[in-house]
């Protein structure tokens, strides 16, 4: 088995961690020279980032390692992380930073490094900024090269009117749809609003303050319950609703049903299908998407699936690699528009899903229930080190060799009637579990099991 020379830093999307535990201000600063020795003296970085409280001292500390390097930095402030994204691309910028966590809980911050085609850095540029870390080889420069940083108040508008040219906008007006679009006290607050009223949509903003956030950042049905509340209470057409950096989109329809990502993609793949018919038939997904769901849906429309390991860096790139797909998408409600970016952004799919509405002439929950859905059951296990997790992971791996497996990020295991993944996670210590089957009895049975066993290992590895 392959062994690092130095420990890893990047989870499955950047470098994360606890704000003044294991995220301290010097370990962000020796990041930022990290990164701005491997793009050296006179590079061109666009940085943001989102609105977490924690962020101050990870900000400030990697624009200090940033600037020591010569790099001369372009400050965007708060704003999604895809908004960011564009604007490197598009402006021509050498990379970008983005200080977030993302998903994670608001003690945490954390730092994603953009290439200069908009996408996030492919393992080998982790790897190298890994060793200037641990290395301490640093490219600092003299004082007279130091790097500047000056302001880049373009990138949200820019990245509003993107998002809007790809929609046939008109349609959309005509529809007038209620929406309420909860920006989870972060960037979203900037453009979802914006995007939405320039589509005509009549718009209730929630969570749309900075600061402390009312729930917590990952839009999952459990934390979304106010969101579902408010909808029903308004009598809104559908809710969106994001994580911190606003790269994710989750839809809740007019009667309150959160709707998993995986479905909400289905419903954008079909859209983009027909709006698009020049796009290659494909779409590429992570192992964590439902094989049922993708096997009653997509595969039945004649649409190819390409699986990849999980994180969306690996979609992207494979995308490039194959020459192109209708999109690319996470289970959790990351979508990418290749014809926009090939990069997860929460504020495009808005802005599909109410195309896709208005050119249908149907209503979000009509399109739900037209999905055949299996019963998917997603559950976790902690663990006290990466590497006890990925021992038990390994342990599953061989307690069902037996089956049909795909083994491509953890395992994922095919019976007759049900599926599961087991894998460990690259952002939190957990092995993460994912059981479905047609039969929900049969899905939380399944997910039930295997969370008894992964914990049994865990336990019988921490021993050992």
């Amino acid at each position: 088995m392959y062994r690092p020379l130095y420990p890893r830093l990047f989870g499955t999307d950047g470098v994360r961690g606890i704000v003044n535990k294991d995220f301290t201000p010097f370990f962000a600063l020796k990041l930022g020279l990290a990164i701005g020795s491997y793009f050296g003296p006179g590079a061109r970085i666009l940085i943001g980032r989102d609105a977490r409280v924690g962020n101050a001292p990870v900000l400030h500390a990697v624009l200090s390692g940033l600037t020591a390097t010569g790099v001369k930095v372009y400050d965007a402030g708060v704003l999604p992380t895809p908004a960011l994204q564009l604007s490197v691309r598009d402006f021509g910028f050498d990379g970008g930073v983005v200080v977030t966590a993302s998903h994670n809980p608001p003690e945490y911050s954390g730092v994603k490094v953009i290439m200069s085609d908009g996408i996030e850095a492919p393992r080998n540029v982790e790897e190298e900024i890994e060793r200037m870390f641990h290395e301490e080889k640093f490219r600092y420069v003299p004082w007279s090269s130091i790097g500047s940083v000056q302001s880049f108040p373009r990138a949200i508008e820019h990245y509003v009117e993107s998002v809007v040219k790809r929609v046939d906008a008109e349609a959309v007006r005509k529809r007038g749809f209620k929406v309420v679009a909860d920006c989870a006290n972060s960037g979203a607050a900037l453009t979802t609003p914006a995007i939405l009223k320039k589509l005509g949509a009549k718009v209730l903003s929630i969570n749309c303050d900075f600061g402390t956030p009312y729930r917590s950042y990952e839009p999952t049905p459990e934390n979304l319950e106010d969101t579902v509340r408010i909808v029903r209470a308004v009598e809104a057409d559908l809710a969106v609703a994001h994580d911190a950096d606003a790269d994710r989109a989750i839809f809740i329809d007019r009667k309150g049903r959160v709707i998993p990502g995986d479905v909400s993609a289905v419903m954008l793949i079909y859209h983009i299908a027909e709006k698009n018919p020049d796009l290659p038939r494909r779409i590429v997904t992570p192992v964590s998407t439902s094989h049922f769901l993708m096997d009653e849906t997509v595969v039945k429309k004649g649409i190819e699936v390409v699986w990849t390991a999980v994180g969306f860096i690996k979609i992207a790139r494979k995308i490039q690699e194959i020459g192109g797909a209708i999109a690319g998408f996470e289970d959790n409600g990351g979508f990418a528009y290749p014809k926009h970016q090939l990069v997860r952004d929460g504020g495009m799919s808005t802005a599909l899903m109410l195309e896709a509405l208005a050119k249908k002439g149907a209503g979000l929950d009509a399109l739900y229930d037209s999905i055949p859905k299996p019963a998917i059951v997603r559950t976790k296990v902690p663990v006290s080190s990466r590497e006890v997790g990925l021992k038990a992971v390994e342990m599953v791996r061989e307690r069902f060799s037996g089956y049909r497996r795909i083994e491509i990020d953890g395992v994922k295991i095919f019976a007759e009637d049900w599926a599961a993944l087991v894998r460990m996670s690259g952002t939190e210590p957990i092995v993460r579990i994912m059981a479905e089957s047609p039969s929900e009895e049969k899905a939380m049975k399944v997910a039930e099991e295997l969370k008894n066993l992964v914990a049994s290992l865990v336990a019988e590895v921490t021993r050992s």
